[in-house]
């Protein structure tokens, strides 16, 4: 089967295409034929070495998938159906034509919705979900400011807290301030611009209940100050460049707090690998995002597919930020 193969620690642009084995079906796993598989600045990271974890070389990389199952293991209880579409979450193998998957870790693509939008359902929704709903605690009618609400996990965040019944101020460049706009975001801000005073505006000077911070940099210090009291800001990504530091006087002072949010904690990427003590709650999670999905308060966006020896030119649209929603591959 082709795939691309990372030998070395490189730049994701020197990644090799090559004709390869299919991986072998291991207990409790699903193989898939790839339809597709998700594009991110994560991948940049895992290729040259720099992620909190580093996969065996040579690797094929990729995290995310949607597959049609080929063939099931014996010992997993309840086989998905071969022929049937799944979206999947791995630790590494989707951008080849074949992957393995843990049966734990594939989920039934909705009836009735587009099957390669659901390659942001792996992680890029349930990163927004578990953000808001298990570390934000966002309910009806809280004010919720997005950052980064144009890209993947952003953009998933403002859909995810509508369906919550929450409301939305959204920031992202004013090229694509339309697209978390269509997607019920009441305010959509400038990311070039401050918006503190904004944000005060908005909620009747009260402030926001919960931030979704991709970001990091000063985003993540104006995000704050941002808050109400009580306030919670969710720190799920440094897409800015800059990790930032907390002033703890400042939670303080003002009742607020800061968490994190890990998704890959979840799903067996960290020390221990919790991802079978975790499967209950992640299931739980992606049928909801599913039902929301099918019921049309979710709409997956996909800015642009490539096939996979274009791997190059999808890997600068996401890169450039010239996405609005998932670039994805088609192996």
């Amino acid at each position: 089967m082709r795939a691309l193969v990372c030998a070395s620690w490189r730049p994701f642009d020197q990644l090799e295409l090559q004709d390869v084995p299919p991986p072998r079906l291991r207990p409790g796993s699903v193989r898939l034929r790839v339809e597709a598989v998700g594009v991110s600045f994560a991948a940049n990271l895992v290729v040259e070495g720099r992620y909190q974890r580093r996969p065996p070389l040579p690797f094929i990389p990729g995290t995310e998938v949607v597959g049609t199952v080929l063939e099931v293991a014996p010992d997993v209880a309840t086989p998905p159906p071969a022929g049937s579409r799944v979206f999947a979450v791995l630790d590494w193998g989707g951008m080849a034509e074949e992957a393995v998957a843990d049966a734990i870790h594939c989920h039934p693509v909705p009836a009735g919705v587009p099957a390669e939008a659901a390659v942001a359902m792996p992680i890029s929704y349930p990163t927004a979900a578990s953000a808001l709903i298990w570390r934000g605690r966002v309910g009806p009618g809280d004010w919720v400011l997005v950052q980064g609400a144009a890209g993947g996990v952003g953009l998933a965040g403002v859909e995810v807290a509508r369906a919550l019944g929450a409301r939305v101020i959204a920031r992202c460049g004013r090229d694509k301030q339309h697209v978390p706009a269509e997607r019920g975001a009441e305010l959509v801000l400038d990311s070039g611009a401050p918006f503190r005073e904004a944000v005060r505006a908005a909620t009747g000077g009260a402030g926001v209940a919960c931030v979704l911070d991709v970001l990091g940099g000063a985003a993540f210090d104006e995000g704050l100050r941002c808050l109400q009291d009580g306030g919670v800001l969710v720190s799920i990504g440094y897409a800015a460049g800059e990790i930032p530091s907390v002033a703890a006087n400042l939670l303080l002072l003002k009742n607020i707090s800061v968490a994190g949010l890990n998704w890959g904690s979840y799903v067996g990427w960290s020390p221990g690998d919790g991802r079978q003590a975790h499967a209950p709650r992640v299931q739980a999670l992606w049928r909801q995002l599913a039902e929301w999905w099918a019921g049309g308060l979710l709409r997956p966006e996909i800015h642009a597919g490539f096939p996979l020896e274009s791997f190059r030119e999808a890997m600068e649209e996401v890169r450039g930020r010239r996405s609005a929603g998932r670039v994805l591959l088609r192996p």
